[in-house]
């Protein structure tokens, strides 16, 4: 516990520098904010927006008062486009987002892991040749353009998939595991390849320690070996990876949710930009920005359960 206290008080710092940058990223944009914020707009209409977002407060003031309303859930409106809020929008499609990436990276795991054990296991055999062609395949196709060949062949010329659309899992659980496997086929490629990669060069490493040679000389079946004995100490970078990981995760499902009409926030981001809202932009960003801190704080803390020396140091 005592190591927990300086862990979140980093925790706090960043979060709050986070929300900072969001904020001046859209104050310090040229020109005049409220024509910025609104396109076309009357001169009421830009009198209105002025008023309302204290423009003529300093930069200070208007940030903390920003933060204020953000921590109480004022993310902000919009002025060009009718519609939810973007309370509402978030509330709404975060959930979307948030399951397309859990899906991709409980996948990704779930493929990479036995995957690069097995390669490092085998390493230098026909088996981890062939994975590694897969690897540097995976690495190599943008998930954008997996997309396309996917979404042609599967949807349009095959009809076996859902082209575009959501469903929720409690509408409906069957269509909503149809409409979800093309987007994370699509992402969960390079994951794959990258964590396997990682842990199958980890492994080989971790397969020449001592202990791992006593523990095969006690008679211990492979298997276990493998996945008792190497596996723990060697996720460590794996672990790192999956973390940073998230936020080229988040760049993918931003470009997969257009491209299959998924109502997620990457979808509303897009949005935002094209709109010039930058009022309901800055809160999509500081969001996505809170989502991938507070992801990797979680990895910061899973390596004291992974290794209990990381814990004592």
């Amino acid at each position: 516990m005592r190591q927990l206290g300086p862990k979140f008080a980093r925790l706090a710092l960043v979060l709050l520098l986070v929300t900072m940058f969001s904020f001046l990223l859209m104050s310090l944009l040229p020109g005049d904010p409220a024509q910025n914020f609104s396109i076309g707009a009357s001169q009421s209409q830009l009198d209105e927006i002025r008023s309302d977002l204290k423009l003529d407060d300093p930069l200070p003031v208007r940030y903390v008062r920003w933060l204020g309303d953000f921590l109480t859930g004022d993310v902000g409106r919009y002025y060009s486009v009718a519609g939810d809020t973007v309370a509402e929008k978030i509330t709404s499609d975060l959930p979307t987002s948030l399951l397309i990436m859990f899906y991709t990276m409980v996948v990704a795991l779930l493929v990479a892991i036995p995957l690069g054990v097995f390669t490092a296991y085998r390493a230098g055999s026909l088996f981890d040749k062939g994975s590694n062609l897969f690897f540097f395949l995976g690495l190599s196709i943008p998930a954008f353009v997996l997309a396309f060949f996917l979404k042609k062949y599967f949807a349009i010329d095959n009809n076996l998939l859902p082209e575009s659309g959501w469903v929720k899992p409690s509408d409906d659980l069957y269509e909503h595991l149809r409409h979800v496997i093309l987007p994370v086929t699509c992402l969960v490629m390079s994951q794959i390849a990258v964590y396997a990669r990682l842990l199958r060069s980890d492994m080989i490493g971790t397969l020449q320690e001592d202990f791992i040679t006593m523990a095969k000389s006690k008679g211990i079946t492979p298997r276990r070996v493998l996945f008792r004995h190497a596996l723990r100490p060697s996720s460590l970078t794996l672990l790192t990876v999956a973390g940073l990981n998230v936020g080229t995760l988040i760049g993918g499902t931003v470009i997969i949710e257009r491209i299959f009409r998924i109502p997620g926030i990457g979808t509303d981001t897009v949005e935002a930009v094209l709109a010039r809202e930058y009022v309901a932009l800055q809160s999509f960003i500081a969001v996505i920005a809170i989502l991938f801190v507070l992801v990797n704080f979680a990895v910061d803390f899973l390596y004291t359960v992974l290794d209990p020396r990381i814990r004592n140091a």
